[in-house]
């Protein structure tokens, strides 16, 4: 495995290795929910590039940018383990050099949910995922539905801009508990810990109630939103039964949405996300094919 640190560096390295590749783009502190997309991609590609960037362009200014959890020692040997070709780990003065001014924007799918509470995070995230994009040259990417916005918001971005690649979106990876995996849940204390299943316990009655033939969004969001009523740790940023093509709120009858809700537990903020109805989460296909 080799890991590097410039751009210079990363493309040498690339040239090497046989087609296709499969790309991971990360911030690191890996976990399991990161190592399932290196699986996912090690089935499917013969060459494995994994990207470690703190990107702080998609932080706001109340964001935990200094204090996000950071371990690239352990990160590494993870990687190694699962046999990935190429890593690189750029620096901020890399990615964002001095006079650098250039941003990629999405525009309607990036307005509600994640959009609404963090202004200028999907700028963020389009930008640097495009630069990885151009760095690595992937011919498949991978992302976690975890986080569904982001997800939505790439495969967007990927038609829009016609990057001759696919974008595979993987099954969230949850502890034994329901909890959804997640970088920052090692800010949780025990009892905050306990509390956070509540996510999880949310959503699944969200979805059970739908199989048993309740399909009102409003009443799918009020259901959520008790549940999570019941967890004194817990304030909730928003509940939301929003459609997969427009991230925007339903009303009515549904037979098809994204659950999703963002929630505070204790000072921590944690996100999850289910989708209810007859189709998972579709991967978009190379948009030059």
């Amino acid at each position: 495995m080799k890991a590097v640190t410039t751009l210079k560096e990363l493309c040498a390295e690339r040239a090497k290795l046989a087609e296709p590749l499969g790309l991971v783009p990360t911030m690191g502190y890996l976990h399991e929910g990161h190592l399932s997309l290196v699986r996912q991609a090690k089935a499917e590609c013969p060459s494995i590039g994994v990207s470690i960037f703190v990107n702080p362009s998609q932080f706001g200014p109340d964001d935990d940018l200094e204090s996000y959890p950071r371990d690239l020692d352990r990160d590494l040997s993870l990687l190694k383990d699962e046999g990935v070709d190429l890593v690189w780990m750029p620096t901020a003065n890399e990615m964002y050099p001095s006079g650098f001014q250039t941003w990629v924007t999405i525009e309607g799918l990036t307005q509600p949910l994640e959009g609404l509470r963090r202004p200028g995070h999907f700028r963020g995230v389009a930008t640097v995922v495009a630069k990885l994009f151009n760095a690595f040259q992937p011919s498949k990417a991978y992302f976690g539905q975890k986080d569904a916005q982001q997800a939505i918001v790439i495969q967007r971005m990927v038609r829009d801009l016609n990057f001759p690649l696919q974008i595979v979106v993987c099954p969230t990876v949850r502890e034994p508990d329901g909890l959804a995996m997640s970088s920052r849940n090692a800010y949780l204390n025990a009892a905050e810990r306990k509390a956070a299943t509540v996510l999880y316990r949310a959503l699944t009655a969200a979805i059970d109630a739908f199989v048993s033939g309740e399909q009102k969004a409003e009443a799918l969001r009020d259901l959520m939103s008790d549940v999570l009523s019941f967890e004194s740790l817990i304030r909730p940023e928003y509940v939301s039964v929003a459609g997969l093509d427009t991230l925007e709120e339903l009303t009515g009858p549904i037979d098809r949405a994204l659950l999703s809700m963002a929630v505070y537990v204790g000072e921590t903020r944690l996100i999850d996300n289910m989708i209810v109805g007859e189709q998972g989460f579709e991967t978009d296909g190379d948009t030059n094919s």
